[in-house]
């Protein structure tokens, strides 16, 4: 994954804001709206991409388009500096892949330690028990 390529393809678009924040919110377009796509990125490798558009299905428009909205700052500049850092945290986040687990057996110590415990808290309840005439 290459970042200054991906950020480079981005296309931003300014919209309104809705929100607290009197007669601004009608006159200025805050609200900063990313879209990014996977397919034509020349910054991710083919793998990458087809592991994305698998990960991110939910995410992404019919046409392929992954869009992020941002509108938590009254600033655009800072709406679009938030909007590349939630994208690049989501590309890094669904390209990692988690190592396999791998399968272990508990050592013959311990499988001993517990069979003994079960036994004892058996005889103990066996003891409790009233005697046979």
């Amino acid at each position: 994954m290459n970042t200054s390529v991906i950020i480079s393809e981005l296309k931003f678009k300014a919209i309104r804001s809705s929100g607290a924040g009197g007669q601004h919110v009608n006159k200025v377009s805050s609200k900063v709206e990313l879209s990014f796509d996977i397919m034509a990125s020349l910054g991710l490798t083919d793998d990458e991409k087809l592991l994305l558009i698998q990960k991110l299905s939910s995410r992404l428009s019919k046409s392929g388009i992954l869009l992020i909205q941002c509108g938590e700052s009254r600033s655009q500049h800072r709406n679009k500096e938030l909007a590349i850092k939630r994208l690049l945290d989501t590309l890094k986040a669904n390209l990692h892949i988690p190592k396999k687990r791998i399968a272990t057996k508990p050592s013959k110590n311990s499988v001993k330690k517990r069979l003994d415990s079960k036994q004892k808290q058996a005889t103990k309840k066996i003891n409790r028990k009233k005697p046979l005439l």
